[in-house]
């Protein structure tokens, strides 16, 4: 029997973490629970049943959009080659009105175009983003999964129906940060912190299999307010790694914060160290995560009601082959 490692961040070696993400990959690996040929992962959790609970959580028919703005003000520096999207007209309603088109009867249109990274603005990373040791979800090869043609197995397309359900949103930087409801870059989110805003915010808070859990961490805000900075691969609030035991444990479906990179950055360890959560949760455990939501509106919206839990439509594009996609994710209240 596995030992399951510590949730406490004070007990994480600093220096190792090369084992600190090793004894969680092997604790919390999911591959093969849903067979040799999954494409999904944790996705599998929302079943029609789950869906039609969470239809029943609708009672006002309110709907927040969770999405960011795809635009050229934009969080994006350039890292690894990620920039802002850039958006281009094609057809104007100048050409209608000066020009013409070369079509009949006085009609005219207008046209355009978009280019961006998948991953610029709110979206998913897919199960095909993040590789352990040179293997991908399920046990493999990454070589054999991603390629120039794209992610053969578990590309992004195979969930475009799947993530639709009940969606519970943590607001942890309100939770922590009464006074300003928002945490501090570097601040590490624990388990015990998720644990103390769901009895704070209420039993309906609750978090279970199926469910895709939302975090507020406040940062979002704080970027709106005084600019990006360095919110793209800076330092910022997220998930201690310890917390991966927590995700697994609860069978949530997907997870996803107002953050650049989903867990605490700088990451916690005084050795090199890169993205552990990520590479524990997506390619072991199979979950899907989402980055840069705008959690603001719904978190004020859910405060006024009483409520944190909603009916939760977020699927990505069916871009075949891609390793994650730009949402405008929907929460009906």
């Amino acid at each position: 029997m596995i030992e399951l490692p510590s949730e406490r961040p004070l007990d994480l070696d600093r220096a190792d973490p090369e084992r600190e993400i090793r004894v969680r990959a092997e604790a919390f690996r999911n591959w093969g629970r849903w067979g040799d040929d999954d494409r999904l992962g944790t996705l599998n959790f929302i079943d029609d049943a789950a869906r039609a609970r969470a239809a029943s959580l609708v009672r006002t028919g309110e709907v927040v959009s969770l999405a960011q703005s795809f635009d050229t003000d934009g969080p994006q520096r350039g890292w690894r080659r990620r920039t802002n999207p850039v958006h281009t007209m094609t057809d104007t309603g100048v050409e209608a009105q000066y020009i013409g088109q070369g079509f009949p009867h006085g009609f005219g249109g207008a046209d355009d175009v978009i280019s961006m990274p998948l991953q610029c603005s709110t979206q998913w990373d897919g199960l095909g983003h993040i590789f352990d040791h040179g293997m991908a979800w399920n046990g493999r090869p990454a070589g054999e999964v991603v390629t120039s043609e794209g992610d053969l197995v578990t590309g992004i397309e195979h969930a475009a129906a799947s993530v639709v359900g009940r969606g519970v949103l943590l607001d942890v930087g309100r939770h922590l940060r009464p006074d300003t409801g928002e945490l501090e870059d570097g601040y590490a989110i624990t388990a015990g912190d998720l644990d103390a805003t769901i009895e704070a915010q209420g039993a309906r808070s609750a978090v279970g299999r199926g469910d895709v859990l939302l975090i507020r961490t406040g940062q979002y805000a704080r970027t709106r307010r005084n600019g990006w900075g360095e919110y793209a691969g800076g330092a910022a609030p997220g998930l201690s790694l310890t917390t991966a035991g927590w995700l697994h444990r609860r069978e949530i479906a997907a997870v996803a914060t107002d953050t650049w990179g989903f867990e605490v950055r700088p990451n916690e360890f005084d050795a090199a160290a890169f993205q552990p959560l990520h590479q524990v949760v997506i390619p072991n455990m199979g979950l899907t995560i989402g980055e840069m939501w705008n959690l603001d509106e719904l978190a004020v919206r859910c405060a006024h009601v009483g409520r944190f839990e909603f009916l939760l439509s977020a699927p990505p594009l069916p871009i075949t082959g891609a390793v994650g996609s730009p949402i405008n994710p929907i929460a009906v209240l």
